[in-house]
């Protein structure tokens, strides 16, 4: 079956990037392009969607109201030259959020995840539970030949081990078959970052931090050089540096 996919965006040449991009999937059929939401909105109440690539930043109604005003909205992808609207994109349940200009590489990531979740064999995505509360976000990992689900709340770091990560809870630990830069990407930024090149630790669970190192729940991690500016101001110290 086709995936029927509308595209909105306020620029004609992005527009024109997307669908250049999706000729290269013979099981895509783009059934619409706008250029504003309202467009959007309209004919999203006369055709069936499976999949829409939505500018967030529009001229009168943006992005986020629009998907916020569809009772059943299908897959989303954002698009956007702004990364500040990336937790907003996440908090309504998006497949992914695509920072302009659009590599082919990471479109074709994006492209990964819808794929993955129409065949129900998700390898890692986040999900949203009863969004009409403030709801917990879950990780789904692959480990051997099962789908573990895993609230992110629960996770104390991510340990890359080259071709594979580890996931280390309070009670378990888990190896899957994944790159750490992909769940980097699927992680809320708010809550998680990146101290090293090979660890990603939640916030909430530093326990204490040194000049070279950080402690959670007992155990010492590395801070490499580049990542200590992105950890002292998500960590909103002012007058601290990493030497």
């Amino acid at each position: 079956m086709k995936i029927r996919t509308l595209i909105v965006d306020d620029e004609p040449h992005a527009i024109e990037i997307i669908d250049k991009y999706l000729s290269n999937f013979g099981d895509v059929e783009v059934t619409g392009r706008c250029s504003d939401a309202m467009q959007a909105f309209k004919m999203l109440q006369q055709k069936h969607v499976d999949l829409m690539f939505l500018d967030i930043k529009m001229p009168g109604i943006n992005g986020t109201d629009l998907l916020r005003s569809i009772k059943n909205p299908p897959k989303v992808i954002f698009t956007t030259a702004y990364s500040e609207y990336a937790l907003e994109g996440f908090e309504l349940n998006a497949v992914d959020y695509l920072l302009k200009p659009i590599p082919f590489e990471r479109f074709l990531r994006a492209m990964d995840k819808v794929y993955q979740l129409n065949d129900s064999k998700s390898t890692v995505h986040l999900a949203h539970e009863n969004l009409a509360v403030n709801t917990d976000a879950y990780l789904y990992i692959k480990v051997d030949r099962k789908t573990i689900k895993l609230n992110i709340n629960d996770i104390l770091w991510i340990e890359s081990l080259r071709d594979y990560v580890k996931v280390v809870t309070d009670s378990e630990v888990y190896i899957s078959k994944q790159k750490i830069s992909f769940l980097e990407e699927m992680l809320p930024e708010r809550r998680f970052v990146r101290i090293h090149r090979s660890f990603i630790v939640s916030l909430n669970k530093i326990g204490s931090f040194y000049s070279g190192a950080i402690e959670v729940n007992g155990h010492q991690l590395p801070i490499g050089r580049n990542y200590k500016q992105d950890l002292q101001k998500k960590l909103r110290i002012e007058n601290m540096h990493f030497n």
